[in-house]
Protein backbone atom coordinates (compact mmCIF):
# COMPACT_ATOMS: atom_id res chain seq x y z
CA UNK A 1 0.00 0.00 0.00
CA UNK A 2 1.45 3.36 -0.59
CA UNK A 3 -0.07 7.19 -0.39
CA UNK A 4 -1.77 8.72 -3.45
CA UNK A 5 -2.91 12.16 -4.09
CA UNK A 6 -6.26 12.55 -6.11
CA UNK A 7 -7.19 9.03 -7.09
CA UNK A 8 -3.73 7.96 -9.28
CA UNK A 9 -0.69 6.84 -8.48
CA UNK A 10 2.15 9.26 -7.95
CA UNK A 11 4.15 9.54 -11.26
CA UNK A 12 8.07 9.02 -11.47
CA UNK A 13 9.48 12.85 -9.91
CA UNK A 14 10.15 15.52 -12.17
CA UNK A 15 13.29 17.11 -12.63
CA UNK A 16 14.62 18.61 -9.35
CA UNK A 17 13.37 15.90 -7.32
CA UNK A 18 9.84 17.41 -6.60
CA UNK A 19 6.76 15.28 -6.84
CA UNK A 20 4.49 16.50 -8.97
CA UNK A 21 1.73 18.74 -7.33
CA UNK A 22 -2.10 17.03 -7.67
CA UNK A 23 -5.49 19.57 -7.03
CA UNK A 24 -7.07 18.29 -4.00
CA UNK A 25 -10.56 17.45 -5.10
CA UNK A 26 -12.22 18.24 -2.33
CA UNK A 27 -14.48 21.87 -1.91
CA UNK A 28 -12.21 23.47 0.86
CA UNK A 29 -8.96 22.30 -0.94
CA UNK A 30 -7.97 20.97 2.80
CA UNK A 31 -7.03 17.41 3.52
CA UNK A 32 -7.34 15.45 6.51
CA UNK A 33 -4.17 15.40 7.68
CA UNK A 34 -3.59 11.48 6.75
CA UNK A 35 -2.84 9.53 3.59
CA UNK A 36 -4.99 8.06 1.66
CA UNK A 37 -3.22 4.43 1.29
CA UNK A 38 -4.39 3.08 -1.88
CA UNK A 39 -2.61 0.12 -3.79
CA UNK A 40 0.31 0.71 -5.53
CA UNK A 41 0.28 0.47 -9.29
CA UNK A 42 0.07 -3.06 -10.53
CA UNK A 43 -1.21 -4.57 -7.41
CA UNK A 44 -4.69 -5.00 -8.82
CA UNK A 45 -6.28 -6.15 -11.94
CA UNK A 46 -7.65 -3.72 -14.22
CA UNK A 47 -11.37 -3.42 -13.83
CA UNK A 48 -10.91 -3.86 -9.86
CA UNK A 49 -11.27 -0.09 -9.19
CA UNK A 50 -14.18 -0.43 -7.07
CA UNK A 51 -12.64 -3.31 -4.47
CA UNK A 52 -10.19 -0.91 -3.48
CA UNK A 53 -9.77 0.28 0.00
CA UNK A 54 -9.20 3.97 1.12
CA UNK A 55 -7.45 4.41 4.59
CA UNK A 56 -8.93 8.06 5.29
CA UNK A 57 -12.72 6.92 4.77
CA UNK A 58 -12.81 3.83 7.34
CA UNK A 59 -12.36 1.09 4.88
CA UNK A 60 -14.81 2.79 2.15
CA UNK A 61 -14.57 1.69 -1.52
CA UNK A 62 -12.26 3.90 -3.25
CA UNK A 63 -14.72 5.24 -5.27
CA UNK A 64 -16.93 6.40 -2.51
CA UNK A 65 -13.56 8.06 -0.82
CA UNK A 66 -13.63 11.81 0.14
CA UNK A 67 -10.57 12.65 -2.50
CA UNK A 68 -11.97 10.49 -5.39
CA UNK A 69 -11.80 12.76 -8.17
CA UNK A 70 -15.08 14.20 -8.86
CA UNK A 71 -16.41 13.57 -5.29
CA UNK A 72 -17.40 16.68 -3.40
CA UNK A 73 -17.06 16.70 0.08
CA UNK A 74 -20.44 17.03 2.54
CA UNK A 75 -21.56 19.15 4.38
CA UNK A 76 -20.37 19.39 8.22
CA UNK A 77 -24.07 20.11 9.48
CA UNK A 78 -26.87 20.20 6.54
CA UNK A 79 -28.90 22.74 7.41
CA UNK A 80 -26.58 24.76 9.95
CA UNK A 81 -27.04 27.85 7.48
CA UNK A 82 -30.33 28.21 7.51
CA UNK A 83 -30.17 27.42 11.49
CA UNK A 84 -27.98 30.30 11.52
CA UNK A 85 -30.93 32.17 9.19
CA UNK A 86 -33.86 31.62 11.83
CA UNK A 87 -31.39 32.49 14.83
CA UNK A 88 -30.57 35.52 13.09
CA UNK A 89 -34.46 36.84 12.52
CA UNK A 90 -34.87 35.82 16.01
CA UNK A 91 -32.43 38.15 17.46
CA UNK A 92 -33.53 40.87 15.43
CA UNK A 93 -36.80 40.09 16.35
CA UNK A 94 -35.78 40.37 20.10
CA UNK A 95 -33.92 43.61 19.26
CA UNK A 96 -37.21 44.97 17.60
CA UNK A 97 -39.73 44.46 20.47
CA UNK A 98 -36.77 45.61 23.29
CA UNK A 99 -37.08 48.85 20.78
CA UNK A 100 -41.15 48.36 21.36
CA UNK A 101 -40.31 48.84 25.07
CA UNK A 102 -37.95 51.65 25.45
CA UNK A 103 -39.73 54.78 26.66
CA UNK A 104 -38.45 58.45 26.29
CA UNK A 105 -35.54 57.76 23.35
CA UNK A 106 -35.82 58.69 20.27
CA UNK A 107 -35.67 56.44 17.45
CA UNK A 108 -32.42 58.38 15.98
CA UNK A 109 -30.95 57.58 19.74
CA UNK A 110 -31.02 54.38 19.25
CA UNK A 111 -29.34 54.37 16.15
CA UNK A 112 -26.59 56.56 17.32
CA UNK A 113 -25.92 53.71 20.16
CA UNK A 114 -26.47 50.36 17.86
CA UNK A 115 -23.81 52.60 15.57
CA UNK A 116 -21.17 52.69 18.17
CA UNK A 117 -21.49 48.86 18.59
CA UNK A 118 -21.51 48.47 15.06
CA UNK A 119 -17.61 50.65 15.25
CA UNK A 120 -16.77 48.81 18.23
CA UNK A 121 -16.91 45.52 16.15
CA UNK A 122 -15.82 46.31 13.10
CA UNK A 123 -12.05 48.63 13.77
CA UNK A 124 -10.85 45.67 15.24
CA UNK A 125 -11.42 43.50 11.69
CA UNK A 126 -10.35 46.56 9.71
CA UNK A 127 -6.97 46.42 11.63
CA UNK A 128 -6.21 42.42 11.64
CA UNK A 129 -7.02 42.69 7.66
CA UNK A 130 -5.00 46.21 7.15
CA UNK A 131 -8.18 47.09 4.78
CA UNK A 132 -7.59 50.86 5.60
CA UNK A 133 -10.56 53.23 6.66
CA UNK A 134 -11.04 54.84 3.40
CA UNK A 135 -10.96 52.13 0.44
CA UNK A 136 -10.25 52.46 -3.34
CA UNK A 137 -10.17 56.21 -4.90
CA UNK A 138 -13.04 54.71 -7.01
CA UNK A 139 -15.29 53.31 -4.74
CA UNK A 140 -15.26 55.54 -1.84
CA UNK A 141 -18.44 57.55 -3.24
CA UNK A 142 -20.38 54.25 -3.59
CA UNK A 143 -18.94 53.61 0.28
CA UNK A 144 -19.91 57.07 1.53
CA UNK A 145 -23.79 56.37 -0.60
CA UNK A 146 -23.99 52.88 1.10
CA UNK A 147 -23.23 54.23 4.43
CA UNK A 148 -25.77 56.97 4.10
CA UNK A 149 -28.33 55.08 2.74
CA UNK A 150 -28.09 51.83 4.92
CA UNK A 151 -27.67 54.35 8.08
CA UNK A 152 -30.97 55.89 6.92
CA UNK A 153 -32.96 53.24 6.25
CA UNK A 154 -31.75 52.09 10.03
CA UNK A 155 -32.94 55.04 12.00
CA UNK A 156 -36.68 55.17 9.63
CA UNK A 157 -37.07 51.41 10.17
CA UNK A 158 -36.80 52.37 14.22
CA UNK A 159 -38.77 54.85 13.92
CA UNK A 160 -41.59 52.84 12.41
CA UNK A 161 -40.99 50.24 15.26
CA UNK A 162 -41.60 53.13 17.83
CA UNK A 163 -44.90 54.27 16.01
CA UNK A 164 -46.78 51.47 14.90
CA UNK A 165 -47.66 47.89 15.00
CA UNK A 166 -44.25 45.73 15.60
CA UNK A 167 -45.87 43.36 12.77
CA UNK A 168 -46.79 45.81 10.64
CA UNK A 169 -43.42 47.54 10.16
CA UNK A 170 -41.69 44.12 9.53
CA UNK A 171 -44.02 42.77 6.76
CA UNK A 172 -43.16 45.95 5.46
CA UNK A 173 -39.86 45.58 5.51
CA UNK A 174 -40.22 42.06 3.56
CA UNK A 175 -40.33 44.03 0.30
CA UNK A 176 -37.44 44.61 -0.04
CA UNK A 177 -36.48 41.94 -2.75
CA UNK A 178 -39.25 43.05 -4.73
CA UNK A 179 -37.72 46.89 -4.86
CA UNK A 180 -34.41 45.63 -5.22
CA UNK A 181 -34.88 44.17 -8.16
CA UNK A 182 -36.72 46.96 -9.35
CA UNK A 183 -33.74 48.98 -8.73
CA UNK A 184 -31.26 46.64 -10.43
CA UNK A 185 -33.47 46.67 -13.53
CA UNK A 186 -33.42 50.71 -13.98
CA UNK A 187 -29.72 51.35 -12.16
CA UNK A 188 -27.59 47.80 -13.09
CA UNK A 189 -29.48 47.00 -16.41
CA UNK A 190 -30.20 43.78 -14.70
CA UNK A 191 -33.33 41.23 -16.41
CA UNK A 192 -36.93 42.48 -14.75
CA UNK A 193 -39.91 40.50 -16.51
CA UNK A 194 -43.06 39.70 -16.28
CA UNK A 195 -42.70 37.99 -13.15
CA UNK A 196 -41.04 40.64 -11.46
CA UNK A 197 -43.29 42.79 -12.43
CA UNK A 198 -46.30 40.92 -10.33
CA UNK A 199 -44.27 40.36 -7.65
CA UNK A 200 -43.87 43.92 -7.40
CA UNK A 201 -47.93 44.23 -7.63
CA UNK A 202 -48.05 41.54 -4.55
CA UNK A 203 -46.49 43.46 -2.52
CA UNK A 204 -47.56 46.95 -3.13
CA UNK A 205 -51.03 45.25 -2.58
CA UNK A 206 -49.82 43.82 1.04
CA UNK A 207 -48.14 47.34 2.05
CA UNK A 208 -51.82 49.00 1.26
CA UNK A 209 -53.55 46.33 3.18
CA UNK A 210 -51.25 47.12 6.16
CA UNK A 211 -51.73 51.57 5.69
CA UNK A 212 -55.24 50.79 4.93
CA UNK A 213 -55.24 54.63 3.50
CA UNK A 214 -59.00 55.96 4.63
CA UNK A 215 -59.68 56.72 1.22
CA UNK A 216 -59.57 53.32 0.51
CA UNK A 217 -61.11 51.69 3.90
CA UNK A 218 -62.84 54.56 5.14
CA UNK A 219 -62.02 57.18 8.09
CA UNK A 220 -62.73 54.42 10.85
CA UNK A 221 -59.75 52.49 10.84
CA UNK A 222 -59.04 49.38 13.26
CA UNK A 223 -56.36 47.53 14.76
CA UNK A 224 -53.87 50.69 14.55
CA UNK A 225 -51.36 52.24 17.51
CA UNK A 226 -52.18 55.30 18.73
CA UNK A 227 -53.71 57.89 15.99
CA UNK A 228 -53.73 56.95 12.48
CA UNK A 229 -51.62 59.92 11.62
CA UNK A 230 -48.82 57.98 14.00
CA UNK A 231 -49.66 55.22 11.58
CA UNK A 232 -48.97 56.52 8.46
CA UNK A 233 -45.78 58.48 9.43
CA UNK A 234 -44.74 54.90 10.53
CA UNK A 235 -46.11 53.17 7.15
CA UNK A 236 -44.24 56.00 4.88
CA UNK A 237 -41.02 55.92 7.18
CA UNK A 238 -41.07 52.01 7.01
CA UNK A 239 -41.68 51.86 2.99
CA UNK A 240 -38.41 54.37 2.41
CA UNK A 241 -36.33 52.45 4.53
CA UNK A 242 -36.82 49.44 2.43
CA UNK A 243 -36.25 51.28 -0.50
CA UNK A 244 -32.86 52.42 1.03
CA UNK A 245 -32.02 49.14 2.06
CA UNK A 246 -32.70 48.12 -1.39
CA UNK A 247 -30.42 50.78 -2.74
CA UNK A 248 -27.94 49.95 -0.19
CA UNK A 249 -28.12 46.22 -2.10
CA UNK A 250 -27.84 47.56 -5.41
CA UNK A 251 -24.67 49.40 -4.64
CA UNK A 252 -23.16 46.59 -3.05
CA UNK A 253 -23.69 44.41 -6.02
CA UNK A 254 -21.79 47.41 -8.16
CA UNK A 255 -19.04 47.70 -5.63
CA UNK A 256 -18.74 43.79 -5.86
CA UNK A 257 -15.76 41.94 -4.06
CA UNK A 258 -13.78 45.01 -4.59
CA UNK A 259 -14.17 46.47 -1.07
CA UNK A 260 -13.99 44.13 1.86
CA UNK A 261 -17.07 43.86 4.12
CA UNK A 262 -15.92 45.31 6.99
CA UNK A 263 -14.86 48.30 4.96
CA UNK A 264 -18.37 48.59 3.82
CA UNK A 265 -19.77 48.37 7.51
CA UNK A 266 -17.52 50.91 8.68
CA UNK A 267 -18.76 53.28 6.61
CA UNK A 268 -22.50 52.59 7.37
CA UNK A 269 -21.39 52.91 11.29
CA UNK A 270 -19.12 56.25 10.72
CA UNK A 271 -22.00 58.04 8.78
CA UNK A 272 -24.70 56.48 10.08
CA UNK A 273 -23.14 58.12 14.26
CA UNK A 274 -22.52 61.36 12.24
CA UNK A 275 -25.64 61.63 10.82
CA UNK A 276 -27.32 60.65 14.20
CA UNK A 277 -25.01 63.05 16.07
CA UNK A 278 -26.13 66.08 14.25
CA UNK A 279 -29.60 65.20 13.79
CA UNK A 280 -29.96 64.87 17.47
CA UNK A 281 -28.82 68.43 18.40
CA UNK A 282 -30.88 69.77 15.88
CA UNK A 283 -33.81 68.06 17.21
CA UNK A 284 -32.68 68.81 20.59
CA UNK A 285 -33.68 65.31 21.80
CA UNK A 286 -30.11 64.14 22.80
CA UNK A 287 -30.46 62.74 26.88
CA UNK A 288 -29.35 59.67 27.99
CA UNK A 289 -32.32 57.79 29.61
CA UNK A 290 -33.84 58.03 32.78
CA UNK A 291 -34.65 54.37 33.46
CA UNK A 292 -31.76 51.68 34.00
CA UNK A 293 -34.11 49.50 32.75
CA UNK A 294 -34.04 51.56 28.66
CA UNK A 295 -30.25 51.94 29.84
CA UNK A 296 -30.06 47.72 29.70
CA UNK A 297 -32.66 48.01 26.92
CA UNK A 298 -30.22 49.96 24.26
CA UNK A 299 -27.48 47.84 25.31
CA UNK A 300 -29.39 44.53 24.37
CA UNK A 301 -30.25 45.99 21.01
CA UNK A 302 -27.11 46.67 20.45
CA UNK A 303 -25.60 43.08 21.15
CA UNK A 304 -28.55 41.71 19.51
CA UNK A 305 -28.53 43.88 16.15
CA UNK A 306 -24.50 42.94 16.21
CA UNK A 307 -25.28 39.18 16.79
CA UNK A 308 -28.25 38.62 14.18
CA UNK A 309 -26.17 40.90 11.36
CA UNK A 310 -22.65 38.01 12.36
CA UNK A 311 -25.54 35.04 12.06
CA UNK A 312 -27.23 36.05 8.53
CA UNK A 313 -23.57 37.06 7.42
CA UNK A 314 -22.28 33.50 8.62
CA UNK A 315 -25.23 32.03 6.80
CA UNK A 316 -24.83 33.91 2.92
CA UNK A 317 -21.43 32.30 3.67
CA UNK A 318 -22.52 28.60 3.89
CA UNK A 319 -25.68 28.32 2.17
CA UNK A 320 -27.05 29.50 -0.54
CA UNK A 321 -29.02 32.90 -1.10
CA UNK A 322 -31.98 31.92 -2.70
CA UNK A 323 -33.11 29.44 1.00
CA UNK A 324 -31.59 31.80 2.95
CA UNK A 325 -34.19 34.50 1.90
CA UNK A 326 -36.80 32.29 2.13
CA UNK A 327 -36.10 31.03 5.81
CA UNK A 328 -35.38 34.46 6.30
CA UNK A 329 -39.65 35.21 6.77
CA UNK A 330 -39.18 33.64 9.91
CA UNK A 331 -38.69 37.44 10.93
CA UNK A 332 -42.23 37.77 10.34
CA UNK A 333 -43.64 35.04 12.26
CA UNK A 334 -41.63 35.90 15.27
CA UNK A 335 -42.44 39.52 15.03
CA UNK A 336 -46.37 38.33 15.20
CA UNK A 337 -45.38 35.60 18.21
CA UNK A 338 -43.67 38.63 20.25
CA UNK A 339 -46.54 41.12 19.49
CA UNK A 340 -49.54 38.78 20.65
CA UNK A 341 -46.96 37.86 23.85
CA UNK A 342 -45.33 40.81 25.09
CA UNK A 343 -47.25 43.76 23.16
CA UNK A 344 -51.11 42.61 23.89
CA UNK A 345 -51.84 43.56 20.29
CA UNK A 346 -53.70 40.95 18.09
CA UNK A 347 -53.12 41.66 14.13
CA UNK A 348 -55.94 42.51 12.40
CA UNK A 349 -57.11 40.55 9.44
CA UNK A 350 -55.77 43.48 7.17
CA UNK A 351 -52.32 42.78 8.89
CA UNK A 352 -52.50 38.98 8.12
CA UNK A 353 -53.62 39.49 4.57
CA UNK A 354 -50.77 42.18 3.63
CA UNK A 355 -48.43 39.85 5.33
CA UNK A 356 -49.27 36.81 3.02
CA UNK A 357 -49.22 38.81 0.12
CA UNK A 358 -45.82 40.38 0.97
CA UNK A 359 -44.16 37.30 2.39
CA UNK A 360 -45.65 35.38 -0.99
CA UNK A 361 -43.67 38.67 -2.87
CA UNK A 362 -40.88 38.29 -1.42
CA UNK A 363 -40.49 34.21 -1.20
CA UNK A 364 -41.07 34.09 -5.31
CA UNK A 365 -39.25 36.77 -6.03
CA UNK A 366 -36.06 34.41 -3.93
CA UNK A 367 -36.90 31.75 -5.72
CA UNK A 368 -37.02 32.58 -9.20
CA UNK A 369 -33.13 34.04 -8.62
CA UNK A 370 -32.30 31.12 -7.24
CA UNK A 371 -33.38 28.80 -10.06
CA UNK A 372 -32.19 31.52 -12.47
CA UNK A 373 -28.64 31.38 -10.43
CA UNK A 374 -28.27 27.14 -10.65
CA UNK A 375 -29.75 27.17 -14.16
CA UNK A 376 -26.53 29.53 -14.93
CA UNK A 377 -24.38 27.63 -12.71
CA UNK A 378 -25.31 24.35 -15.02
CA UNK A 379 -24.40 26.57 -18.12
CA UNK A 380 -21.15 27.59 -16.76
CA UNK A 381 -20.34 23.86 -16.17
CA UNK A 382 -21.01 22.73 -19.37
Amino acid sequence: MVPCQGGEAAAAPVAGGKEPEVPLSREDGAGTGQPCLCPAPGMEAAGAEERRVCGCCSGSSWTCCCKAPGTKKKAACPGLGLFYTVLSAFLFSVASLFLKKIEGVHSVEVSAFRCVFQMAFVLPGLIYYKTGFLGPKGKRIFLFFRGFLGSSAMILLYYAFQVMPLADATVITFSSPVFTSLLAWIFLKEKYSLWDLLFTLFALTGVVLIARPPFLFGSRVTGIEGSYTDHLKGTIAAITSTVSAASTIVILRKVGKSVHYFLSIWYYAVIGLIGCVIALFVMNEWRLPYCGKDRVFLILIGLLGLGGQIFLTKALQIEKAGPVAIMKTMDVVFAFILQILFLNHLPTWWTVGGALCVVASSSGTAIRKWRQSLKKAKQNEI
